[in-house]
């Protein structure tokens, strides 16, 4: 630990905060991207994220990086896009640089993504061109996409603190005031705030694993959530062989990572035609800029038959519309309503963070690595097994604190695993 390992708990709070910023880019690029030596580095980050990235950039050349990268987004120019580009061009995405990306990983490019951009920020925008961008994207994305879903490659996402995502989360505060308290709650829901961040983050994932095991030792044969109000009632099929996997994960090219800054679920992929029943969304969504509020799905078979929301219905239907997966889900993920992030109180309007608070579902793209021998299968193979395929992957919280949850053998047999949001 390169700064202050034996601080207490209390003696976090007397660091300056370019301290904990330091060290949660120490956090990042050890715990999260699990960087090796002579291994390049490929950033994606908002601009106001730039003190961060340069502290992750110090801690990536100490961990011997072999070139450090960073491609910055600025909502401002991103809005200008949606207000001023000609119609055309909403069909269009730069393939050359979303090839680059995916060279740059087929060559062993560790993968980090900083989140931080305004999620509200195209809430006034056309959801036809909103939907139309997102389109062109994920298709021009999915070779680098298939990398990161089957995790041939260490990668890893975590957040920093903008002005406007802040104002979102803490809309009563002042400017300056919502934006250091969205940072202190990163930095706890980031677990570095203790003594020892690095031991600290072994012992949480050696607590997820063990969750992990005894779920993979279960072999259930599907989900039951279920709320007492009648709001959720959804059955999730498990695909034939599948794995659940949480917290570290070793990647195709035997680096050990923590995809997720924070994490706290377990997961693992559905079946993709044995869906069935209605669900609520207990959390609002952000997705690509869109919020989207109170969603309420209905599913048979597999696929959303019927998809309403309070706040972005359009861009609900736009999403699920994308291609014939995204009506589908590709993972499923069990959260305890106990976890930190959950207890924070805090809806941060970003699904880094607020899938970890409450167990979700994502439609879209499921996770070859969450299916026995699932990274070496084709397509062909994992669709045999219910493996879903699509263009997207969006996560979406339905637990809480009413939230049941029976795992079902392949004789029927519920066996309770959550009752009122956490493990039984």
């Amino acid at each position: 630990m390169s700064t202050a390992a034996t601080l207490t708990p209390a003696a976090f709070t007397t660091l300056s905060f370019d301290q904990k910023l330091d060290r949660l880019a120490e956090v990042a690029v050890r715990v999260g991207a699990g960087l090796q030596p002579d291994q390049e580095l490929v950033i994606t980050a908002p601009i106001d994220a730039l003190p961060l990235v340069r502290l992750i950039t110090a801690h990536a050349y100490k961990a011997g990086a072999k070139l450090v990268t960073t491609f910055f987004a600025d909502d401002a120019t991103t809005l200008a896009r949606y207000q001023l580009a000609p119609d055309a061009t909403f069909d269009y995405a730069p393939t050359w640089y979303y090839d680059a990306i995916a060279a740059a990983y087929r060559s062993g490019a560790a993968r980090m993504g900083i989140t931080g951009a305004n999620p509200a920020l195209l809430a006034q925008q056309d959801p036809t061109k909103v939907s139309r961008a997102n389109v062109a994207v994920s298709k021009a994305y999915k070779p680098a996409m298939e990398i990161i879903t089957r995790h041939e490659i260490n990668w890893t996402i975590v957040a920093a603190a903008t002005p406007a995502w802040a104002a979102l989360v803490f809309p009563n505060e002042a400017p300056d005031a919502a934006l250091a308290k969205l940072w202190d709650a990163i930095f706890a829901s980031s677990r570095i705030t203790g003594d020892d961040p690095i031991a600290d983050w072994k012992r949480h994932n050696a607590n997820i694993k063990r969750r992990v095991d005894l779920l993979n030792a279960k072999r259930f044969h599907s989900l039951r959530f279920y709320t007492p109000d009648n709001a959720t009632d959804l059955t999730v099929g498990l695909a034939d062989q599948h794995l659940w996997a949480g917290g570290g994960t070793t990647s195709g090219n035997g680096f050990f990572c923590n995809p997720n800054i924070p994490t706290e679920e377990c997961f693992t992929t559905p079946h993709k035609s044995r869906v069935n029943g209605h669900v609520a969304a207990s959390k609002p969504l952000s997705h690509q800029g869109t919020l989207i509020e109170n969603i309420r799905c209905t599913f048979k078979d597999g696929k959303i038959t019927h998809a309403t929301a309070t706040a972005g219905e359009a861009a609900i239907n736009k999403l699920i519309s994308t291609d014939e997966g995204a009506r589908q889900l590709g993972e499923v993920a069990l959260v305890p309503n106990p976890s930190p992030i959950a207890q924070s109180g805090v809806l941060f309007w970003n699904t880094l963070f607020d899938e970890n608070a409450a167990s979700h579902i994502a439609l879209g793209q499921a996770y070859s690595t969450c299916l026995i021998g699932g990274e070496k299968m084709s397509n062909e193979e994992l669709a045999k097994l219910g493996a879903n395929e699509s263009l997207i992957h969006v996560d979406w919280m339905i637990g809480g604190p009413t939230m049941n949850v029976d795992g079902i053998s392949s004789n029927a047999t519920p066996e309770a695993l959550m009752r009122n949001g956490d493990w039984v």
